[in-house]
């Protein structure tokens, strides 16, 4: 039976102040604790992707390392450059850190319905809920973002500067796919709350009903948070190291954990949209009633963030960096236009169902039209003729030098032979790297 609108929110707002103030520290508390866990196995999985040892010394196998790289950031010497705006600089990293601990009040641990009690209150497994929950996401994401380009400019530097400027640009590009696959899941589920869209995924979660959407989340969700390989803000080969080049202690570690909690917060929001949310995977829910009910549900969102930040992971220990003609050519180029197209087939869909269309006519209407297209983007480029090859130009004499300016040669035309001085090696060893043949007596 499929969800009234927005039936779930009537149980949100009617808590107490301190069950409030303890859902909004557990929050807190996860982020942390997963950033701390994600730290080390990022370590840990890329080492044994790339036949090392990875962390061992801190703690038994090594699992002490976040902690002891926290330490050691937070005793490292704070310096502010000198031609610095100190006040952006400093305020910088909090723009960053912040947004990402805010977007994660709407993500849904279990089922609103008051199943759980804590201190003998009877509360929902979410913090809060409204009916335009995941514009507050997109929302905060796009501020956070507003923390590494005002982190570039403030530092008055050339190379943190590019990569504000590249991460400005990033931000444009992926948050417009990432909203038109968001805009797909409103238009299936009927609502902009995390709630109810968890609860429109049964029996069906929508990475099976909508992939394309899902699949370009994926793509828009690496971008979105500077990770390899889409990771230009920051790329060390061309920029040093991008936007936090000139900071250090305390500032810097605001910066990774803000990279480390915006992972773990597109990771809910995908397996919210996309993956169920707190829902069983499909193998237990069949023989196991009370897999969504109480605390479990805790346990399966956990294991999807768990799985989400794993693949964050793999990405970065697999693929090189992109090009930023191709990052940006993917976005533009790619993503946008597919999420366009699809979002379109979407509302058709929705809208011939709502009519009261059977699947064969949804079918029909749609898939006709689709599959046409194909077929006539498919004979233009068989009957495309091909380039008649340019007729090769005479060859000239080039001068280099025409107008008192080095220039290049032009199609047909070739450089001079470039003169040789004599070697200057003594005979002896001239011959015998000529290939002479020098044996005694001869």
């Amino acid at each position: 039976m499929t969800p009234q609108p927005y039936e779930t929110l009537h149980f949100f707002g009617q808590d107490p102040w301190w069950m409030v103030l303890l859902k909004a520290v557990f929050c807190f508390g996860f982020l942390v604790l997963t950033v701390l866990i994600a730290i080390v196995w990022e370590r840990k999985v890329v080492a044994w992707m790339q036949l090392r040892i990875g962390p061992n010394r801190h703690g038994p196998w090594g699992m002490l390392q976040s902690l002891a790289d926290g330490v050691k950031l937070a005793l490292k010497e704070d310096l502010v450059v000198k031609g610095a705006d100190k006040v952006v600089y400093i305020l910088a990293p909090i723009v960053c850190a912040v947004p990402a601990f805010m977007a994660f009040a709407v993500i849904p641990f279990g089922p609103a319905g008051n199943e759980v009690s804590i201190f003998g209150t009877r509360t929902a497994m979410q913090l809060t809920d409204f009916p335009v929950a995941l514009l507050y996401i997109l929302a905060t994401a796009s501020i956070g973002i507003y923390g590494i380009v005002l982190a570039g400019w403030s530092s008055g530097s050339t190379y943190p500067l590019l990569g504000g400027l590249r991460s400005a640009a990033q931000m444009v590009s992926y948050e417009i796919a990432m909203g038109l696959s968001f805009a797909a899941v409103f238009i299936y589920s009927g609502s902009m709350s995390t709630s109810e869209i968890v609860a429109h995924q049964q029996p069906t979660w929508f990475a099976a009903l909508l992939p394309v959407s899902f699949i370009v989340y994926i793509i828009a969700m690496v971008g979105e948070t500077n990770r390899a390989p889409f990771d230009l803000p920051e790329a060390e080969g061309e920029l040093v190291g991008g936007f936090n080049t000139e900071y250090s202690s305390l500032k810097f570690a605001m910066f990774m954990l803000a990279e480390y909690v915006n992972m773990v917060t597109v990771s809910a929001v995908a397996s919210t949209l996309f993956l169920g949310g707190w829902r069983a995977p499909w193998p237990v829910s069949t023989f196991w009633e009370g897999a969504n009910h109480g605390w479990w549900p805790m346990l399966w969102i956990t294991l999807k963030i768990q799985l989400l930040l794993f693949f964050f992971i793999w990405l970065r220990g697999t693929l090189p960096r992109f090009r930023y003609d191709q990052f940006m050519k993917l976005g533009w180029k790619v993503l946008i236009p597919v999420s366009l197209v699809w979002l379109v087939l979407i509302a058709s869909v929705r809208a011939l169902r709502n009519e009261g269309y059977g699947f064969g006519e949804v079918v029909l209407y749609v898939g006709a039209p689709v599959g046409a297209i194909l077929l006539l983007a498919l004979l233009r480029d068989f009957l495309k003729k091909e380039p008649e090859p340019e007729p090769a130009l005479p060859k000239g004499e080039f001068d280099p030098m025409a107008g008192g300016y080095p220039v290049p040669p032009l199609p047909g035309q070739e450089l001079p032979p470039v003169p040789r001085r004599r070697s200057r090696a003594p005979k002896q060893l001239q011959e015998a790297l000529n290939g002479a043949d020098h044996t005694e007596g001869s």
